[in-house]
């Protein structure tokens, strides 16, 4: 991954080419922006550009041996740790590295439920375990074998348990030589203070639509007006713009929704049941998925009962719904929803019963909207 790669985020590569060519590069940097920004592959291209062998004034050389490597993620030097899932192939980001490499090298703008999707992972939940925090200090404890910088690329840190985190921020205080640490993160609020402390953060902001129009034309080839149209819908999230364009997006979510808010309306306790099982043999994270949309478009809603409709970025049918809807909730109706839909999502987070979580949300609902 170069820099020439990545649309857009001009301020944030002079940043980093300004710090590794003045030699005031951090040894623990925090790349920190909203899912589907480009906050990965600056870190990828950081990492290529580092141990280039022929750097230029703006990017790395892409001809080098290092730079041929690093293209492929196979560079000795770079150890990537990722979530994985608690299956039978194993607990570590060692056993899944083959599949996350391809994962990556398709696009670098993903997201968690694709890549446990990608591995199977069913209703598991990934995270970043104890076995892996120990198979870092191993691999930090060896000396770079090719380049100047031994790289340690850490994907979704905020997935962590406890055991891991303090692992980090252990060998975070007292760094080997020549150690880059790259942590990228959508949700640098989840991490422990004391890494954050030890970390320079990257600001990494979202797409602006031009970019995200730019990289759809660039890269599936896509019209001048449909590019836009996406772009615009996908809000600076470019994981969601192309999943927008290979017809992909929030479509099922918004019909799951909006049947779900039409039987509560209707208080079909039948379908609501019915329902139930349905939502209790998804995967955990297309639950949690599920109730991130509903949040969002409860969010949406919010808005418009406030007059700011211009502010809304819906397609036709979202936008007919929360035009509809909004004459049957009240403020009050909507922050109550918003309330239990988050505590909801944590509760599944936790492993409560998903069809018990479900049913409880529609009964409340259905007497709310009454």
């Amino acid at each position: 991954m170069q820099f020439s790669d990545i649309v857009g985020q001009d301020a944030v590569q002079q940043l980093l080419l300004r710090a590794v060519q003045t030699n005031h590069l951090a040894h623990a940097l925090l790349f920190d922006g909203p899912t589907g920004s480009a906050n990965l592959a600056l870190a990828l291209a950081l990492a290529q550009y580092v141990n280039c062998e022929d750097k230029q004034a703006t990017d790395s050389c892409g001809r080098c041996a290092s730079c041929v490597k690093m293209q492929k993620l196979v560079h000795p030097d770079l150890h990537l740790v990722f979530p994985v899932a608690n299956l039978a192939k194993g607990k570590t980001s060692e056993a899944y590295l083959t599949d996350f490499r391809k994962f990556l090298l398709e696009q670098p703008y993903r997201t968690l439920p694709d890549w446990l999707e990608t591995i199977g992972a069913d209703n598991k939940q990934g995270n970043i375990s104890a076995e892996e925090a120990r198979s870092i200090l191993q691999k930090l404890s060896l000396k770079a074998y090719e380049g100047p910088y031994k790289i340690m690329l850490i994907w979704l840190p905020e997935l962590m348990n406890v055991s891991s985190a303090n692992a980090l921020l252990k060998v975070l205080e007292e760094p080997p030589a020549q150690t880059l640490f790259l942590l990228v993160t959508n949700q640098a609020d989840k991490l422990l203070i004391t890494i954050l402390s030890r970390t320079q953060r990257v600001g990494v902001p979202a797409f602006a639509d031009d970019d995200i129009a730019t990289h759809l034309r660039q890269h599936l080839n896509l019209d001048e007006t449909t590019a836009r149209r996406i772009a615009y819908l996908a809000d600076g999230n470019l994981a969601e713009a192309l999943q927008l364009s290979t017809q992909e997006g929030t479509d099922d979510e918004h019909a799951w929704f909006a049947e779900w808010m039409r039987d509560c309306y209707r208080q079909d306790l039948a379908k609501l049941v019915k329902q139930a099982d349905q939502f209790d043999g998804f995967s955990k994270e297309k639950q949690k998925g599920l109730f991130d949309y509903s949040i969002r478009l409860c969010r949406d809603l919010f808005l418009w009962q406030q007059g700011a409709g211009a502010l809304l970025r819906l397609p036709d049918d979202e936008m007919a719904f929360v035009k509809n809807f909004a004459k049957v909730l009240t403020t009050a109706h909507v922050e109550r929803i918003v309330t239990d839909l988050n505590q909801a999502a944590y509760h599944i987070e936790r492993n409560a019963r998903a069809k018990m979580v479900m049913l409880d949300l529609s009964l409340t609902f259905t007497r709310l909207i009454k």
